[in-house]
């Protein structure tokens, strides 16, 4: 077990999943520790202008058993990922480890579920979001019912980008309409690893306290995509639900990420492999 520090001297503990430190963090403390950012942004507003170096815009990787696995052919991701603000547990396998870790409080921080966790808190304190990611219309219709569900909840903006990699100036087009909206949480539904890889190369240049990667949590809250029922998440076996509705685009990864993350756990519980956090 070992510990991520992060400003002001609060730590979060960890616990290391082949190479991936998962913060051992619940639901509530994860909604809270996010508001702590958000609060400690506005203490240090004034800091803001002409200080690009400021380390207070955090992002959050919200990651699954496919988010590890990616990291294990890809140092880049794996090293983007231990150096977000927080790796919450999305998956139960995650939870698992952590608890048999000895970190008896930890539950799954479900990315559909930290939107609503969070867009309740923001609403309650008169704070905006923005949304980046979805198909069109899919950003501007989650904005809408949050803000329905969580009055007091402002759209600072939303963008939906094209299906390839943004141009430069259509990057700083991006950078810039955030930057103006004032959001206090920008919500990212690219899925996994795009996602991640936005944010961390985003982040130094939005004047946002908090970048939070949730993939499918556009679709699940906008009825495009069906969720599993909450004792199928919490049985662990949401994922054989997911590649049912969705076989085509799912078959591949489930199939095969599933028995080697087994395969890579049996070789770090046997010290057969170094899986060292970088």
């Amino acid at each position: 077990m070992s510990t991520t520090r992060i400003p002001q001297q609060r730590t979060i503990p960890t616990t290391n999943v082949l190479g991936v430190e998962v913060s051992a963090v619940s639901l509530e403390f994860a909604t809270d520790e996010i508001l702590h950012w958000i609060e400690e942004d506005r203490q240090h507003s004034g800091l803001w202008s002409g200080h690009c170096g400021l380390t207070t815009g955090h992002y959050v990787a919200v990651t699954g058993v496919h988010g590890i696995i990616e990291s294990q052919d890809d140092p880049h991701f794996k090293r983007i990922l231990n150096a977000s603000g927080m790796v919450v547990p999305d998956g139960m396998p995650l939870v698992w480890l952590s608890r048999l870790a000895g970190h008896r409080s930890v539950t799954r921080v479900y990315g559909p579920d930290l939107t609503l966790s969070l867009s309740q808190a923001l609403g309650a304190r008169q704070k905006s979001a923005f949304y980046y990611g979805g198909v069109p219309g899919v950003a501007d219709q989650l904005a809408r019912i949050l803000e329905t569900r969580y009055p007091g909840l402002k759209t600072a903006g939303t963008f939906s980008p094209p299906f390839r990699e943004l141009t430069s100036q259509e990057e700083d087009g991006v950078v810039a309409l955030i930057n103006h909206s004032g959001a206090h949480v920008v919500w990212v539904g690219l899925s996994t690893p795009k996602q991640e890889r936005w944010m961390a190369r985003l982040r130094h240049r939005l004047k946002v306290p908090v970048l939070i990667g949730v993939g499918a949590a556009f679709d699940f809250h906008t009825g495009r995509v069906r969720q599993a029922h909450p004792w199928v998440q919490r049985s662990g076996f949401e994922w054989l639900f997911r590649l049912c509705m969705e076989p085509r685009r799912l078959a591949k990864r489930y199939l095969r990420n599933n028995p080697l993350f087994i395969y890579l756990l049996l070789c770090q519980q046997l010290k057969l492999r170094d899986f060292r956090a970088t």
